[in-house]
């Protein structure tokens, strides 16, 4: 390269031309030249960084503005230098990093050999230096730009200036460079240019841990090793088996589960402080947050994110994170993250077009276009892509500590025809609509995981009947550990939301989950996409009058948790609010003033801890023999009648009306004589029901019904549901 490309901010190896460099004024080629880029200097004098011994004064370049030039005659050893540097308002030291060539290409050294050596490697890394035997930090700065003919690091360290520091291109098409003296909290972009020197907008680091907000956009250098972890038992506790243990996921957006009184949200401090115990008190065992990483758009609620390395710093720091995961974690509550590999937003400071190219994305908008969000998706079949994409779901679990991810809109990257019509999309090399890309990653990402991380979970939002999704690779399968039940999900809501006198019609619509429930393993969601877009909250969908709308709801709600499956609901659903849920407000808590949603909020709490409590609703939840029907044909009265049963055989029945009619004499089938306890009573007035009279006692006796040798009278409630176990087996 040439000294005039310096000053056109055009170079892709400065390290060719500034510092240390072979004497070219020299015939003989002896000595050496000490040369520097500095645009903005008056003056500039070198001086050696272990004795402070000035070196000289440089001279300025004849041809070349802000080029500054000292030739050594006689030097043969190069050594660690400062410069002393005058400008039209400052006196100032540097240590010029183009002296430090072999630390910057270290960058690079390994990366592609480990997904993790993504995070481990690139982006802003705070390092130390040993020039001459002192010790330097120092900070190195690397990105993934193949296409670009330049890049330049842009920042607080040099007032935004793309002239100051080019970085050095490597032939695997990184751009690096290591910064003397650049610390924790810097602000820094790159600017770009495209293979035809064109300037792109500055770039935001894809692999930035911490980032700004509008109107910059920037992201910061950050140290992960400043925060003291103090998890280590829950890290380290005794594995346990999450297909048999119990799952009850609250899912939070956090910017507006609560809100303070002049309507800002809760920062990552104060959640923690006022969430942790609410969760402890509902009795639930995780806590899944829409998606927290780094994303331009607050309407988004996270899902079109930038920075997949960085949590949003609208709730705070990393470190504040780190610590809300921490606090959790010594509660004992789980942590699980919405993440979304699908696709990525087109602002100009994000992924698109990265270094002028379709880097990350596909270039054919027939695939890289989604027409649903009006955003990018990956290019999965890219290498480089596929292991920025693993690498952020490892990040997280390691540097985090988080337990589990939930992967969004599988099925639209299973599908190369999701969402589109005929002549918008290309099949695959085989005529088919299936995205041999996105599945060999998905294998590849669980196997990651779970190999890593044994104890994390993987959990896909997969809305088809695509076969084997939370089955073993090995076996065929994509890996995952756990898949949301969609089909249960709008079966059920669809039918709860009919009048009761046609819920008859519609039986199938809760009985048919069960044909296919061990295909996979399901968590049975009820999330934030039922509550918005005109869908109206959940209990607005419940059909009749005040009562019966939180008859239905408190019926519906203890049907879900009974039913196979781990749970998931989004918040708000446990207060029985009324008015869709809206990201720029808090939840209606004032609602608790009122017994109808204080009894909701109660039933919640209750069939959490029942639901832990009983090994029978939790433990077979994906064995054939953790289930078994009572009667799931009358469908003329809307009832259904089940049974739960844990390993040891011990049993509670479940039964349902899903009528405003109460069902008197009602018989249901029992495996034992002796005497039955109701567990749970939705129609309880604990829970702003009617109280209709179940039975003082239900005492089993021949002769039996449903199949079985005994049977217990009760009086079954209108639109309720009811838990029973035999007396001795509490």
């Amino acid at each position: 390269m040439t000294l005039a490309q310096l000053n056109q901010a055009n170079c892709s190896n400065p390290f060719s031309v500034l510092g240390w460099q072979a004497n070219s004024y020299s015939a003989k080629g002896t000595g050496m030249l000490l040369r520097t880029f500095l645009p903005h200097a008056l003056t500039v004098e070198a001086f050696e960084y272990k004795s402070d011994k000035s070196l000289g004064k440089l001279t300025p370049h004849p041809d070349f503005k802000g080029v500054f030039e000292l030739v050594m005659a006689r030097k043969r050893k190069v050594g660690a230098y400062y410069l002393q540097v005058n400008d039209a308002h400052s006196t100032y030291r540097c240590i010029d990093p183009y002296q430090f060539r072999e630390q910057a290409f270290y960058a690079v050294h390994h990366v592609h050999s480990q997904p993790e050596n993504l995070y481990r490697q690139l982006g802003a890394q705070l390092i130390s230096l040993n020039p001459d035997g002192k010790v330097l930090h120092a900070t190195r700065f690397a990105v993934y730009a193949p296409d670009a003919s330049s890049v330049s690091l842009v920042g607080d360290m040099n007032g935004w200036d793309g002239r100051c520091h080019p970085m050095e291109r490597t032939e695997c098409g990184h751009w690096v460079l290591v910064m003397p003296e650049v610390a924790s909290g810097v602000r820094y972009k790159f600017e770009i240019k495209d293979k035809d020197g064109n300037v792109l907008p500055h770039k935001a680091d894809p692999m930035a841990f911490y980032a700004e907000q509008y109107p910059s956009h920037a992201s910061l250098v950050y140290d992960h090793n400043n925060y003291q972890w103090q998890d280590k038992n829950w890290r380290e506790r005794p594995a346990t088996d999450p297909y048999q243990s119990p799952i009850s996921i609250y899912e939070l957006h956090i910017g507006s589960w609560r809100r303070k009184e002049d309507n800002q949200p809760l920062n990552y401090q104060e959640l923690a402080q006022q969430l942790i115990p609410y969760l402890l008190e509902m009795g639930y065992t995780h806590l899944e947050l829409l998606p927290i990483m780094e994303h331009p758009f607050d309407g988004s609620w996270g899902y079109q994110p930038l920075g997949l390395f960085a949590p949003t710093s609208r709730f705070g720091t990393p470190d504040q994170f780190k610590a809300f995961v921490d606090a959790c974690h010594l509660a004992g509550i789980g942590v699980i993250l919405d993440w979304v590999p699908a696709h990525f937003p087109e602002d100009g400071h994000g992924l698109a077009k990265f270094d002028g190219s379709h880097l990350y994305e596909y270039a054919d908008p027939r695939r890289g276009w989604h027409p649903d969000w009006n955003s990018c998706i990956y290019d999965y079949g890219k290498d480089y892509v596929r292991q920025f994409l693993v690498a952020s779901a490892l990040y997280w679990l390691e540097h985090f500590h988080i337990d589990g991810i939930r992967v969004d809109a599988v099925a639209s990257m299973l599908y190369w025809d999701y969402s589109r019509n005929e002549g918008e999309w290309v099949p695959n090399i085989d005529g088919g609509n299936h995205n041999y890309e996105a599945i060999s990653l998905f294998k590849w990402l669980n196997t990651e995981v779970y190999s890593k991380f044994p104890q994390a979970m993987t959990i896909a939002e997969e809305s088809t009947s695509f076969p084997q999704v939370s089955r073993p690779v090995d076996s065929g399968g994509l890996g995952f550990g756990f898949k949301w039940n969609m089909g249960w999900m709008n079966d059920s809501l669809r039918y709860i939301s009919k009048d009761p006198s046609y819920r008859k019609y519609h039986h199938s619509d809760l009985t048919f989950s069960m044909v296919y429930a061990y295909n996979e393993n399901f968590i049975l969601p009820l999330s934030h996409d039922e509550v918005v877009h005109g869908k109206g909250s959940l209990i607005n969908k419940m059909p009749g009058d005040e009562w019966q709308q939180a008859a239905n709801l408190r019926a519906y709600i203890a049907f879900m948790f009974a039913h196979p499956g781990k749970k998931l609901n989004f918040m708000g659903n446990e207060l029985g609010q009324s008015r869709e849920w809206s990201h720029t407000q808090s939840l209606d808590w004032h609602l608790l003033a009122y017994p109808k949603h204080k009894g909701m909020q109660q039933l919640f709490r209750d069939l959490n801890h029942s639901y832990q409590r009983c090994k029978p609703l939790h433990e077979l939840d994906y064995q054939q023999q953790g289930f078994s029907w009572l009667d799931h044909n009358d469908s003329e009265h809307s009832t259904l009648s089940f049974i739960r049963r844990d390993s040891a055989g011990t049993a509670i029945y479940v039964v349902a009306n899903f009528t405003p009619v109460p069902r008197d004499n009602f018989m249901l089938g029992v495996e034992q004589a002796g005497e039955y306890e109701v567990i749970v009573n939705t129609d309880s007035e604990y829970y702003w029901g009617g109280n209709y009279a179940v039975g003082s006692y239900l005492l089993a006796a021949a002769p039996g019904c449903q199949g079985k040798a005994q049977a217990i009278r009760l009086n079954l409630p209108p639109l309720a549901c009811l838990y029973l176990r035999k007396k001795d087996n509490a």
